[in-house]
C-alpha cells in the first residue's frame, strides 16, 4: 500500500514539474525542442523577412531623396538576402527572376517562340537608382513589379521541406557564395556584395538554430554554428582585397565536410543526386560535381568503362568522315586540351576550334549553344559540310561492317538505337575530359602548398576586381551558373576582327543569331571555360588574340566598349578595369595554373 502511494505521488510531483517547465516556456515564448515544427518557424522566418523587405521597398519615394532611397534600397536588399537560401530552395524561378542582372531576357524555342523580356528585380533596381542616369518611371515600375512579385510568394509560400531538401537548402548557398556571393555578381553598383553575404550566412545560423531537434550530436551542432560565424568575420573586408582564396579554403570547404557529418547525424536518405554530388566535402574536388546531371542520359551508365573506351576508339577513327581523313582528334588534338593551336583549323572553317575538357558541365554546344547536349553536337559534326560531311545513319552503317565495333556494340548497349549508342560512345568518352588536378586545385584542396603569392592574388583579383569570375564561375571557369548548373549563359563582349585598339570592327561571326534572327542576339557566343586555357591558344571565337596578355589587356579596357566598339546589348560592363600590369600578369599567372597535369 505504501509502495502504490509513493509511486503515485511521484507520478503527481512530476506532472507539476512537467506543468511547470511548460509554463516557464510559455512565459519565455519558446517552446520545448520537442514541440517545435521546423516547417512552421522557418516559414514564419521567411514571412516575416519578406514582409520587411517589402516595406522597405514600398519607402523608396522619387529619385530625388537619393541618401534616404539609398538606405532604404540597402535595408530592402539585405532583407531579400537573408530569404535568399531559402527562396532559391523552394522557388528557383521566381529567386531567379528577382536577382536578374539587367540585362534583356531572351527565350528562343524555336523560329515561332522566341521571348523578350525586361528585367525587373534588386539588380535592375539598383542601377536605375545609382546609375548615371536617373529614370523615375521606370524606377516606379520596376519597383511596383518587384513587390508584387515578393508579395505574391509572400501569400502563396508553402515551406514543407524533408531533410535531404534541408541538405540541399545548405550546400546550395554554401556554394552560391563562395562562387557569385563573394565576386560580387549580384551586386554590380552597390559593391555589398561581401555584407550580403554576411547576411545569408546569418539565415544559415538562424536555420540551424531552429533545426537544433534534428542533430543527435550537440558537438556537431555546435561546430556548424561556429562555422558559419567564422565566415562572418572573415567576410567582414574590404571587396578589393578580400582573401577569397583563403576564404574557399578555410571556410567553404570546412562547411562542406561539416554538412556531410551532419547527414550522416541525421541519417539522411537522397532520392537521387543533383549537380553538386551529395558527398562533396570541396568545392574544387574532383568528385564535387556530377557529370551525369548535365547529361540528358542519366540513367545510361551500365557497363560505362567499356563504353567510354569504345568512344575513344570512336573518336580517334578516320572512318567516321566521308573522305577517311578526319577523325574528332584531328581538331581536338589531346596535348592541346583538345584544341589544335590554329586560329581556325582550315580556310572552310570560320570559328577557333574550342577545348573539350570539361565541355561535359555544360547545358549548351558549340559556340553559338544550337546543340543541347554533347549526344546532339555529334550530329552536328557528322552533318557539316565542312568536317564530317557524313550523315549518322551512314557513319553507323560504316562502323558495323568493322566487327570488334559491331561486337563491342552489341555487347555494351543490347538495344537497336544504333546511332544513339554510337553518339552516346563519344560522348562518354568526353565526359571523361576532366581531371581537376591542375596546380590549383591540388593547392586550394590542400594536397600541395605550392602557389606563388602572385598566382594566389591572380585568383582573388580573378574573383574579384577583375570580375572575371562573374562570367566564368568557379570551380568550372565556364558559363554554367551555379549552384543549380541549369543554364550556360552566353555573352556579348565585343569581339573585334582583328586585333586592333584603334580602329576596331566587331567580328562579322553573327554568332547566336544566326539561329532565330533574333536582334538582341547578334554577337552573343557562349561563356568556354578558362580551364587548360594556357594550352588553347589563340583566344576567341574567331581565334584574334594570340596571347592571354592580350586577352586581358581587352577585358580591362571594357571589352568592344573600351577599344570604339558600340553595341547596345554589350553584356560586359564597359568600365575599364583599372588593373595595374602588375594585377594583370597576376591573373594570367592564376589562369596558367589551371593547366590539368593528366
Amino acid at each position: 500500500m505504501n509502495k502504490i502511494l509513493f509511486m503515485k505521488a511521484k507520478t503527481y510531483t512530476f506532472g507539476i514539474c512537467l506543468l511547470l517547465l511548460l509554463t516557464t516556456a510559455c512565459k519565455n515564448d519558446k517552446k520545448p525542442i520537442s514541440l517545435i515544427n521546423t516547417d512552421e518557424e522557418i516559414t514564419k522566418f521567411f514571412k516575416s523577412q519578406l514582409n520587411d523587405c517589402i516595406q522597405y521597398l514600398e519607402a523608396i519615394k522619387g529619385t530625388n531623396q537619393i541618401t534616404i532611397n539609398t538606405e532604404f534600397y540597402k535595408k530592402a536588399r539585405l532583407k531579400f538576402k537573408a530569404i535568399e537560401p531559402i527562396l532559391a530552395a523552394i522557388d528557383k524561378n521566381n529567386y531567379k527572376s528577382l536577382n536578374a542582372p539587367n540585362i534583356l531576357q531572351v527565350q528562343e524555342e524555336d523560329f515561332t517562340d522566341v521571348k523578350i523580356r525586361n528585367p525587373f528585380g534588386f539588380q535592375v533596381i539598383e542601377e536605375l537608382l545609382f546609375g548615371p542616369e536617373a529614370d523615375s518611371l521606370a524606377l516606379y515600375n520596376t519597383i511596383s513589379l518587384t513587390k508584387n512579385r515578393l508579395k505574391l510568394i509572400h501569400k502563396n509560400a508553402q515551406i514543407n521541406l524533408k531533410d535531404h531538401h534541408l541538405i540541399w537548402l545548405f550546400r546550395n548557398q554554401i556554394v552560391r557564395t563562395a562562387t557569385t556571393g563573394i565576386t560580387g555578381f549580384d551586386s554590380p553598383v552597390l559593391g555589398q556584395s561581401l555584407l550580403e553575404c554576411q547576411t545569408t550566412y546569418q539565415t544559415l545560423i538562424d536555420l540551424t538554430e531552429i533545426l537544433r531537434p534534428k542533430f543527435n550530436s550537440n558537438q556537431l551542432y555546435t561546430a556548424l554554428i561556429d562555422s558559419f560565424k567564422n565566415s562572418i568575420l572573415a567576410l567582414d573586408h574590404d571587396f578589393e582585397s578580400f582573401d577569397r582564396y583563403g576564404f574557399i579554403k578555410n571556410n567553404t570547404d570546412k562547411q562542406l565536410e561539416l554538412l556531410v557529418k551532419v547527414q550522416k547525424d541525421w541519417q539522411v536518405e537522397f532520392p537521387f543526386e543533383m549537380a553538386i554530388s551529395n558527398d562533396a566535402t570541396a568545392l574544387f574536388g574532383s568528385n564535387t560535381l556530377n557529370v551525369f546531371n548535365f547529361s540528358d542520359y542519366k540513367s545510361d551508365t551500365l557497363n560505362l568503362k567499356e563504353k567510354q573506351f569504345l568512344g575513344k576508339q570512336l573518336f580517334n577513327d578516320k572512318m567516321l568522315s566521308k573522305n577517311y581523313q578526319m577523325a574528332c582528334a584531328t581538331c581536338h588534338i589531346k596535348d592541346k586540351a583538345f584544341t589544335d593551336g590554329k586560329k581556325t583549323f582550315d580556310k572552310n572553317q570560320t570559328r577557333n576550334t574550342p577545348t573539350l575538357t570539361y565541355a561535359a558541365y555544360q547545358q549548351s554546344f558549340f559556340m553559338d549553344g544550337r546543340s543541347g547536349s554533347l549526344e546532339g553536337q555529334i550530329v552536328g559534326v557528322a552533318n557539316n559540310h565542312n568536317e564530317f560531311n557524313l550523315p549518322m545513319d551512314s557513319i553507323v552503317n560504316r562502323i558495323l561492317k568493322t566487327q570488334h565495333y559491331q561486337v563491342k556494340l552489341d555487347s555494351l548497349y543490347k538495344g537497336k538505337r544504333m546511332e544513339y549508342n554510337v553518339r552516346h560512345a563519344i560522348a562518354s568518352y568526353i565526359r571523361t575530359l576532366n581531371s581537376f588536378d591542375s596546380k590549383f586545385d591540388k593547392n586550394i584542396t590542400g594536397l600541395e602548398d605550392t602557389l606563388t603569392e602572385d598566382e594566389i592574388s591572380g585568383f582573388n583579383l580573378f574573383m574579384g576586381k577583375a570580375a572575371c569570375a562573374t562570367c566564368h564561375f568557379a570551380p568550372l571557369f565556364n558559363g554554367t551558373v551555379p549552384p543549380d548548373y541549369k543554364d550556360t549563359e552566353m555573352e556579348l563582349i565585343g569581339v573585334p576582327e582583328q586585333n586592333d585598339t584603334i580602329n576596331a570592327v566587331i567580328s562579322s561571326d553573327l554568332g547566336r543569331y544566326n539561329m532565330f534572327k533574333t536582334q538582341e542576339r547578334k554577337h552573343f557566343f557562349k561563356t568556354p571555360t578558362v580551364r587548360n586555357i594556357e594550352k588553347t591558344a589563340p583566344y576567341m571565337h574567331n581565334g584574334v588574340y594570340t596571347t592571354l596578355e592580350q586577352v586581358v589587356d581587352f577585358y580591362n579596357r571594357g571589352g568592344g566598349q573600351g577599344i570604339g566598339i558600340n553595341e547596345e546589348y554589350q553584356t560586359l560592363p564597359f568600365d575599364n578595369l583599372q588593373l595595374t600590369k602588375k594585377e594583370q600578369a597576376a591573373i594570367v599567372a592564376f589562369m596558367k595554373t589551371l593547366t590539368d597535369s593528366e
